[in-house]
């Protein structure tokens, strides 16, 4: 265990982070396609219906602050944010407090995540559950879907511009809507030439881990109409959605700012009232 959390430390602070996600990814997607072979994963989630087009609607109402609340258990900068960490809890206060759809976190080595993380959530709840990973390949969706899922995550800047398209096309055939994270304008012409619906910017740079909230200020006036656009990462008070929410953004991802208080539930319902 400590050698596993100097690694971690090591690659935050050599700036590899993506690199050192991507790569533990796919080795893991390796050993569980040995596990769980492909026929099999497909089987089960032939037997999820997963609700994509609630999950699109969900972040473009007009009546709400539309929040994807994240569970996450750890940050590879901050640490453990969660000692006591129950997603299914923790979700179902999102739900009590307002939240337009939940954020699963299941990547495991750099941030404690489980894809048995999924289930547990969708059985919990009933708004659309996104799972946020760092997906790579077809298999990932599958899984995705069987897990009971609506929705996924899919990060430009960790895939080339082919593997993105495929993963596009692979995610509509499953039923699964595709949040496409951007960080900067190449990253975003990018996922609107892919084909993209919903873009999500994501104010930290995934390279250097920082933060800077002007991110999501100056792409929104690059996203063009008809594109939902969320804001993610760095969102911590409700002047700062209210702003961007005027700027043209549809929903906000919300994490390390709920998960690091007392009651996430109720961080949320906060940041949504005050």
């Amino acid at each position: 265990m400590r050698a596993r959390t100097r690694d971690r430390a090591d690659d935050v602070a050599s700036g590899d982070l993506l690199e050192a996600i991507v790569g533990a990814t796919r080795a893991r997607v390796d050993a569980s396609q040995h596990t769980w072979p492909e026929a099999e994963v497909r089987r089960r989630a032939a037997a999820r219906r997963p609700r994509c087009r609630e999950f699109s609607a969900a972040l473009a109402r007009h009546d709400r602050v539309n929040v994807i609340a994240e569970c996450k258990r750890r940050s590879p900068v901050k640490g453990v944010l969660r000692w006591d960490y129950d997603p299914t809890a923790i979700a179902q206060g999102y739900v009590q407090a307002g939240a337009a759809a939940v954020s699963v976190l299941t990547e495991p080595t750099f941030f404690d995540g489980r894809i048995t993380h999924v289930s547990e959530v969708r059985a919990a709840v009933t708004v659309p559950v996104l799972r946020k990973d760092f997906i790579v390949c077809e298999y990932q969706l599958l899984e995705t879907r069987a897990a009971g899922a609506d929705a996924v995550l899919l990060i430009v800047a960790a895939l080339d511009d082919g593997t993105l398209r495929r993963l596009l096309r692979a995610a509509e055939g499953l039923e699964l809507a595709a949040l496409v994270e951007v960080h900067d304008e190449r990253e975003l012409d990018c996922a609107l030439a892919a084909g993209a619906t919903i873009v999500g910017v994501n104010n930290r740079d995934l390279r250097t881990l920082e933060v800077d909230v002007a991110t999501s200020t100056r792409l929104i006036e690059l996203i063009p109409g008809g594109i939902t656009a969320v804001a993610e990462s760095g969102l911590r008070s409700l002047d700062e959605v209210r702003t961007l929410r005027e700027g043209g953004y549809g929903a906000f991802l919300i994490g390390e700012a709920l998960m690091a208080a007392p009651d996430p539930g109720r961080a949320l319902e906060s940041l949504l009232t005050n």
